[in-house]
């Protein structure tokens, strides 16, 4: 094994690869909401709408676990090796970036500076209530648009069960028929999770201060170590993908609850499970350390574009550019394949115009080409049979008419690959 190899697929503890869930993990799953909402009274309080608006969400995530896979028993994976949890905070310290360490400086700096300067107009107040109103306008414009692709799914049930029936989401399907509860499930799946990534946001918000007079360095500094962590987000997402599927331990409390709704941009927040967003908020992401104003802003556009990103369902709202689906393969990551657990673009493709290359030239070179860094560790093809299926799922369906559906069903006999 190479050192790059080394780095990124090291393990300490037992190598289990998951990409679902099983009955077997009903008491884990029932552990794992019951942290989450612990996370949520702690983060919130219990005096804050989103307390109870989340607690909610977690009853209905255990209700939903037997419903939608049954339930099995065994000792959980938490008692059973509680090594493991050391071991997956091992790995989170140990992939941290140099932009999160900055961002978390920069912050406890700019509270020395207040503090030792309590003549200057720092206007620490009227700068929290402003950060609260962006940190809920955030909340509301991602909620409203995730509202919206709630209803685009209903009013195209038939569809979205149509498509996924052709997937591997027919198994599921069959045990559990009912795809406007699936949808709903979705809906709710990406609410939490949204809930729960902005929490250390919260936290700093309200415990942290921070100045009017040093806002133009906090806002360049924003910007600053926002650009310098976009240029290695893939090394690091990639490192923390590959643990979060192949240590049972983090698929089963971190990750996996991004994996257990339909692949649809109602589940989009930032490619994260419940517990695992607020982890990546408090040792990994720069973000929640920024100025709010630039926090604001990187969350909002990291959000939205994670929602239409995960919009694998082609013909419902949002409907990506066909050419997004040409250029990167996380699509085949929902639809049962472990790799790529990279970001998985390639934008170095001959059959591209420059039209398309030039939007993508401001994007770091590492994420650009994203795919890279799985053909180097794990072999991966770019042309690969399940990725050819799921274009000729966009291209039968991307953008057909609503009347015309079923034929197209009846006449192609396209299989997803097993």
């Amino acid at each position: 094994m190479n050192t790059e190899a080394e780095y990124f697929h090291k393990l300490y503890g037992a190598k289990r690869q998951r990409i679902t869930y099983q009955p077997k993990d009903a008491l884990d799953y029932a552990l794992m909401i019951a942290i989450t909402g612990a996370v949520l009274w702690f983060s919130f309080g219990a005096t804050n709408v989103l307390t109870p608006i989340g607690l909610a969400l977690c009853v209905f995530m255990l209700f939903s676990f037997p419903i939608r896979h049954g339930v099995g028993f065994r000792k959980p994976v938490i008692l059973a090796s509680p090594q493991d949890v050391l071991y997956s905070l091992v790995y989170k310290i140990q992939n941290i970036k140099p932009a999160y360490l900055w961002a978390m400086g920069l912050l406890l700096l700019e509270n020395y500076v207040i503090y030792l300067t309590p003549q200057w107009p720092h206007h620490v107040d009227w700068m929290r209530k402003a950060a609260l109103y962006l940190f809920y306008g955030h909340l509301a414009v991602i909620t409203l648009y995730r509202t919206v692709i709630l209803f685009s799914h209903l009013l195209k049930k038939d569809l979205v069960r149509e498509i996924l029936m052709q997937s591997i989401w027919k198994k599921r399907l069959e045990r559990q028929p009912s795809i406007v509860f699936e949808i709903v499930h979705a809906y709710c799946t990406g609410l939490l999770t949204h809930l729960v990534l902005v929490a250390p946001w919260y936290l700093v918000i309200t415990h942290a201060n921070f100045s009017l007079v040093l806002l133009p360095l906090t806002l360049v500094a924003g910007v600053v170590l926002s650009v310098n962590f976009a240029k290695v987000i893939n090394e690091w997402f990639y490192r923390d993908h590959w643990v979060g599927h192949n240590s049972e331990f983090d698929f089963v409390y971190l990750h996996g609850s991004h994996h257990d709704a339909i692949p649809s941009g109602l589940i989009g927040v930032a490619g994260n499970g419940y517990l695992e967003g607020f982890l990546r908020g408090t040792i990994a992401f720069p973000t929640p350390f920024l100025n709010p104003l630039i926090a604001a802003l990187y969350y909002t556009i990291e959000v939205k574009s994670d929602i239409d990103l995960h919009q694998y369902i082609p013909g419902v709202f949002p409907k990506l550019p066909r050419h997004i689906f040409e250029i990167a393969q996380h699509s085949v990551h929902h639809f049962g394949r472990v790799e790529p657990y990279s970001f998985a673009v390639n934008v170095d493709q001959p059959h591209l115009s420059e039209d398309i290359k030039k939007q993508f030239r401001m994007f770091p070179a590492g994420l650009r080409q994203a795919i890279s860094l799985d053909e180097r560790l794990d072999g991966y093809q770019w042309d690969n049979a399940r990725y050819r299926w799921f274009m000729d799922l966009v291209n039968r369906y991307h953008d057909t008419d609503d009347h015309r559906v079923h034929a197209l069903v009846d006449e192609t006999n396209a299989k997803e690959p097993s």
